[in-house]
């Protein structure tokens, strides 16, 4: 029997680093190039509208989070499930890839259950995968890309998302359980999957508005950078979407860090001056982190008003 082929560290790892490899290479290569690239002063009110459009994205991603915990037939009343979203957000940035999904968890099991929280979690990057990719086609054709980025959505339909989730639920649910030992519990095969059995159209539709909002926020370095006019927007949208949805699935860094950048460099480098290509890279990665950092200090902050003016309220 061949035995499984297994890489030390784990895939992630060499993938992780054969992307910042590239990325490194990349940056060293047009050194010059990017010391040449100077900001004007509309230069950086573009990024910090793409910040904000940034920032906007994560509380358009938090709600389509929220109505894909209704369309699944679930409304905890205890939780916010925006602030919740946004605080756990960040946690996607720590070796290991799985915080983020390990906090929002535990904080739907006490309402929803084991299975039905694992579910509302895991089909959350399904959901947002495939809606990234429904944008590609507006870039065209591109030599029958845009018809391969359609297929994926046909993985929401019942017959074909229900074994997936299952398959994928077992998977995490062993993968959470090595990180957190003691604190998981067994989830039973029948409380496996959505239970469904429509097509999740207005969490798609939400995520769909995610992504755009995503796209507006690179946009913006675009523009920071002058290169909107090189390309139709509808080839840069479709270029990122792309691009965007690699860092999602792709398992590498926390975050997508290195996978978006190539897979960006790949498709569009050879169309525009590569130099302000990384420059735009780089400045949309700054841009989404610092978005995360501020998302989750206003909901930590806003939590530590409401608990100071109760208090006060008391005395």
């Amino acid at each position: 029997m061949l035995k499984r082929l297994s890489l030390p560290g784990g895939l992630r790892l060499w993938i992780t680093l054969l992307t910042l490899v590239f990325v490194g290479v990349a940056l060293a290569s047009h050194a010059t190039g990017l010391r040449a690239l100077t900001i004007s002063r509309q230069g950086w009110w573009w990024l910090l509208l793409g910040l904000g459009l940034s920032w906007l994205s994560l509380v358009v991603n938090a709600l389509a989070w929220k109505v894909l915990v209704i369309w699944l037939g679930h409304q905890p009343e205890r939780l916010a499930l925006v602030p919740l979203y946004l605080r756990s957000n960040l946690l996607k940035y720590l070796p290991g890839g799985v915080w983020h999904f390990l906090d929002r968890f535990r904080a739907l099991r006490p309402d929803l259950g084991g299975g039905k929280a694992l579910v509302s979690v895991l089909m959350e990057p399904m959901v947002m995968a495939v809606a990234a990719l429904l944008w590609v086609p507006f870039g065209g054709f591109q030599n029958g890309l845009a018809l391969l980025c359609v297929l994926p959505s046909l993985l929401l339909l019942p017959r074909w998302r229900e074994p997936l989730l299952r398959r994928l639920e077992t998977s995490k649910l062993r993968q959470l359980n090595r990180v957190d030992p003691g604190g998981m519990t067994s989830i039973e095969d029948e409380d496996l999957g959505t239970g469904r059995a429509s097509y999740p159209w207005w969490p798609l539709v939400s995520e769909l508005l995610f992504v755009l909002c995503r796209f507006a926020g690179f946009w913006c370095c675009l523009q920071t950078f002058g290169l909107v006019s090189g390309q139709p927007l509808g080839l840069w949208l479709a270029a990122f979407a792309l691009a965007w949805t690699a860092g999602l699935v792709v398992p590498a860094a926390p975050g997508g860090l290195g996978v978006f950048e190539v897979v960006l460099l790949i498709r569009m480098g050879t169309m525009v001056p590569e130099a302000s290509l990384l420059a735009v890279a780089l400045s949309y990665r700054l841009l989404v982190t610092l978005a995360d950092l501020i998302a989750a200090a206003a909901v930590k902050g806003d939590a530590w008003i409401t608990a100071r003016f109760a208090f006060n309220q008391l005395f």
